[in-house]
């Protein structure tokens, strides 16, 4: 199995923000290093669902606009107020 290598990497906070983090390390029982460390992960994570979710609006619209194919309000609304009411209904069928 590899590891991935694991490098330090300096970052410049101001002294409010280091010393607010280190209150919150202080009270989870935590180091800074771990605190910040833990709020990085977290951010990427987000953030990569974030763009994978913009790329998805992107390829939706480029695909309408090269087929047309779509569903009207109606239809979708129709199709969430099922979902919403406990139905496992498939979504409505895309078309010109």
């Amino acid at each position: 199995m590899t590891t991935a290598a694991i490098r330090p990497v300096a970052i410049k906070i101001g002294a409010d923000i280091k010393e607010r983090v280190q209150r919150l390390a202080e009270a989870r029982h935590r180091t800074p290093h771990w605190l910040m460390r833990e709020a990085i992960c977290q951010f990427v994570e987000r953030e990569e669902k974030r763009e994978a979710f913009r790329q998805d609006g992107i390829n939706a619209w480029n695909a309408y606009q090269a087929t047309g194919q779509h569903v009207t309000m109606n239809e979708a609304d129709t199709w969430l107020s099922r979902l919403e009411a406990g139905n496992d209904v498939e979504p409505p069928e895309c078309h010109n």
